[in-house]
C-alpha cells in the first residue's frame, strides 16, 4: 500500500505543537551562545568583508570559532544557521519560537542522514536549509500546516554543501551556513506566495535520500522539543576533538598529562581530525594532534591556542601525539561522542546534555570571546541581558549591526 502522507508533511504538522516556557529558556542559551560566537569572530576577515548584500556578516560568523553548539547524532550546528533566520524585531517569544521550529526541523531531518551522507556532504547545510526555511515561516506569522510543508519542499528541492571544503584552505564552510539561510528564506518566501514543492522531496525515488544516503535513519519525531538535546561547546575547535581536550583537562588536574600521548577515539574523529602538521588555523582546529598539544602546554583552548604563532609553538609536543581508532568508541557514536588519552576515557564530553554547562559557564564564554572579538565589557553584558532576560528582538539586532559595522 503506498503511503499517502510523506515525511515532510509529517514534520510540518509536528512542528505545530506548543511550545512551554522552560524549552524557550533552553533557547535564549543558546542565543546567548550564539552572540558569542559572533562576538568572538568580529575580528576574522569575514567581518571586513562585503558580504551584507548576501543576507549579514552574522550569516558568515558564529561558525568562524569553531565554538558553535552541536547536534550530536544529526552531526551538525544549529545555531549559525537558525538565529540569524529566526531574529527579527518581534517580541521576544515570537522570535525563541521561531528558533525552536527551526532547531526542530534541522536536526529532525539531519538525524536521518546516514554515515554515507555524512562522508561527503555537510549537514549543517544540508539539513540547515530545513531548519532555516521553519524559523523564516514561524517569524513571518501563524503557521499552517500546508504553506509550512511547502517551505520545506522547497527547501529540500536545492539543499547541497560538499565536504570538499575540509581538504583545501578555502572558505566554502561559511558559504554553506550563509547559503542554507538564504535558500531557507528562499524557500519562505514562495511557500507564502502560493507555489508548491515535491512533497517527497525526502523518500522519493529521486529525492535526497536516494541521492546522498545509503541506509538513512528513521525520522523520529519526539515529545520533547529537540533543543534540548544540543550540547554547547566550551572549546575552539571542532566538535570531533573535545573528547581528547577533555580527557587531556582531566589528566591535567591530577598531574598525569605527560608525554608520549596515545589517542584512540571513533573513526570520525580520525577521519576529520587526524591533522599530525596543521598549516592554518583553521586546520590546527581540526588537529587532535594539536588540541592534546594546548592542553599539555598549560593552555586552555581557547581562539589564541590555535593561532599561527601556537601551532609553531606546540610543534615538539604535537610530535609526540599518536592516533588510532577505538572500535568501541566507534560503536557509540554519534550518540556518544568520546575518546582515550593514556589510559583516561570519557564516555560523554563537557557541554552535553550528559555533562551540561551552566549558565553562567555560558555568560563567561560570552565576556571571554567579547574580549576576543574587541569588545568591551559592558557589551558582553548588554548581550547577556537581551538574550536571557530581554524581552524585544529588534534590541538583539541593533545591538549586532552596531557590533558589526
Amino acid at each position: 500500500m503506498s503511503v499517502s502522507i510523506s515525511l515532510i508533511e509529517q514534520l510540518a504538522k509536528h512542528l505545530m505543537r506548543p511550545i512551554d516556557a522552560a524549552t524557550r529558556h533552553k533557547a535564549r542559551l543558546h542565543l546567548l551562545d550564539w552572540l558569542a560566537c559572533v562576538a568572538g569572530a568580529r575580528g576574522s576577515r569575514f567581518r571586513s568583508m562585503s558580504l551584507r548584500a548576501y543576507h549579514g556578516s552574522e550569516d558568515w560568523l558564529g561558525n568562524v570559532l569553531e565554538m558553535d553548539d552541536v547536534h550530536r547524532e544529526g552531526r551538525l550546528h544549529p545555531g549559525p544557521v537558525i538565529w540569524p533566520a529566526a531574529l527579527s524585531d518581534a517580541d521576544m517569544d515570537d522570535v525563541l519560537n521561531a528558533a525552536i521550529i527551526g532547531y526542530e526541523a534541522m536536526i529532525s531531518v539531519g538525524a536521518t542522514f546516514d554515515n554515507h551522507h555524512y562522508a561527503y556532504w555537510h549537514p549543517t547545510c544540508t539539513a540547515g536549509v530545513f531548519g532555516a526555511a521553519a524559523a523564516f515561516m514561524a517569524d513571518a506569522g501563524p503557521l499552517d500546516t500546508n504553506t509550512l510543508t511547502q517551505a520545506l519542499t522547497f527547501a529540500g528541492t536545492t539543499t547541497g554543501g560538499l565536504w570538499q571544503t575540509r581538504h583545501e584552505n578555502d572558505d566554502a564552510k561559511q558559504f554553506h551556513i550563509a547559503r542554507a539561510i538564504a535558500g531557507g528564506s528562499d524557500a519562505a518566501g514562495v511557500a507564502l506566495r502560493g507555489l508548491r514543492g515535491p512533497r517527497f522531496i525526502l523518500e522519493g525515488p529521486q529525492g535526497l535520500y536516494a541521492a546522498t544516503c545509503r541506509d538513512p535513519n528513521p525520522m523520529v519525531l519526539t515529545e520533547q522539543w529537540r533543543i534540548h538535546e544540543v550540547s554547547f561547546k566550551p572549546w575552539a575547535a571542532c566538535r570531533h576533538a573535545h573528547p581528547v581536550i577533555d580527557c587531556a583537562l582531566e589528566l591535567r588536574a591530577v598531574g598525569k598529562l605527560h608525554p608520549p600521548f596515545h589517542v584512540e577515539t571513533y573513526a570520525d574523529a580520525i577521519a576529520f581530525c587526524d591533522k599530525p602538521d596543521p598549516a592554518s588555523e583553521q586546520a590546527a582546529k581540526f588537529s587532535l594532534q594539536h588540541a592534546v598539544a594546548v592542553i599539555a602546554a598549560g593552555r586552555n583552548a581557547a581562539p589564541a591556542d590555535f593561532t599561527p604563532d601556537a601551532i609553531a609553538d606546540l610543534a615538539p609536543l604535537r610530535a609526540q601525539v599518536t592516533v588510532k581508532e577505538a572500535p568501541e568508541i566507534s560503536a557509540r557514536y554519534p550518540a556518544h561522542f568520546g575518546a582515550r588519552l593514556n589510559g583516561m576515557e570519557l564516555v560523554d564530553t563537557r557541554g552535553d546534555p550528559e555533562r551540561p554547562v551552566s549558565e553562567s559557564d555560558i555568560i563567561s564564554k560570552m565576556r571571554m570571546l567579547a574580549d576576543w572579538g574587541g569588545l568591551d565589557t559592558g557589551e558582553a553584558d548588554r548581550a547577556t541581558e537581551l538574550a536571557l532576560t530581554g524581552n524585544d528582538g529588534g534590541a538583539i539586532g541593533k545591538m549586532l549591526d552596531r557590533w558589526l559595522a
